[in-house]
């Protein structure tokens, strides 16, 4: 039976992650959501970012004014994140965000670069809602995205993909289950032992391979997995927890999902409960 959240990820790989992700165009996300905040009257405040990783949109959303709070299930992601971090003014927690814990309210959560995929099953993923429409102000608004079943189906499919760097090599094995709409990726990274930005703590089951200009290199493995949701099923969720669905876009646009999409995002916003404390 599949674990409904993967604890076991992004650990070694947090490592390299930044190196093998320069690929994803941040800025331009970043400046999506920023356009998407200001649309609902988010100028200002605190916000937190759910899966925030090493913290590139959360440093991103910092420096267009907002405090801001990252959290993380992965303590070695959140580990690079506090380097980044030179001035100290972003909060970074570890957190499974099915159990998420603030210490207040605030005026938005956005979530991006498919964390929300992580979330297994249907049930836990009411629950993230849930504990989002919390911690959201009177008319906060949740952003996160999703990659499709286009996507997992389509695109990855069954392939393997393989990325060479100066320093480090990653090996991507994809498998897409059709019925369950589960992607697994099996990750097989060589890190380069002689640099000191990989300097590792892990006891995991690694041997050293060398390469043919006599450097040598640690391996890693982890496993992935992420699931695939349809729009309507997103939309129950959002209903059943008792937020207000708002919009689902194309990436990077205000245009309609199609068949083609491989990234969408969603805006749900916070619905009045009774017994929650608002601040006026």
């Amino acid at each position: 039976m599949k674990n409904a959240y993967n604890t076991s990820a992004y650990g070694s790989f947090a490592y390299v992650y930044d190196i093998f992700m320069d690929n994803i165009p941040y800025d331009e996300w970043g400046k999506h959501i920023t356009g998407i905040l200001r649309e609902y009257g988010i100028h200002s405040g605190l916000l937190c970012e759910l899966g925030c990783g090493t913290g590139t949109m959360t440093r991103y959303l910092a420096g267009q004014g907002y405090d801001m709070i990252g959290t993380d299930i992965s303590e070695e992601m959140l580990a690079k994140a506090r380097e980044y971090e030179t001035d100290g003014d972003i909060l970074y927690l570890n957190q499974d965000m099915r159990e998420l814990e603030l210490y207040g309210t605030v005026q938005a959560v956005v979530s991006v670069c498919d964390s929300m995929n992580y979330i297994m099953t249907y049930d836990d993923l009411c629950l993230v809602l849930k504990k989002v429409n919390n911690y959201l102000e009177s008319g906060g608004i949740f952003i996160f995205d999703m990659k499709t079943i286009h996507f997992y189906s389509s695109i990855l499919a069954d392939s393997v993909q393989i990325d060479n760097r100066e320093d480090a090599a990653i090996i991507w094995e994809n498998h897409y289950e059709v019925r369950s709409r589960i992607h697994n990726y099996e990750l097989t990274m060589y890190i380069a032992v002689d640099d000191e930005c990989y300097d590792t703590e892990y006891d995991e089951d690694e041997c050293t391979d060398e390469d043919t200009d006599g450097r040598l290199y640690e391996r890693y493995t982890e496993c992935h997995s992420q699931k695939a949701y349809t729009i309507e099923e997103v939309k129950k969720a959002v209903k059943e927890a008792g937020m207000e669905f708002m919009a689902v876009y194309d990436e990077k646009t205000h245009n309609e999902p199609d068949e083609n999409s491989e990234r969408v995002y969603f805006i749900v916003r916070e619905a009045y409960q009774k017994g929650k404390y608002y601040n006026v």
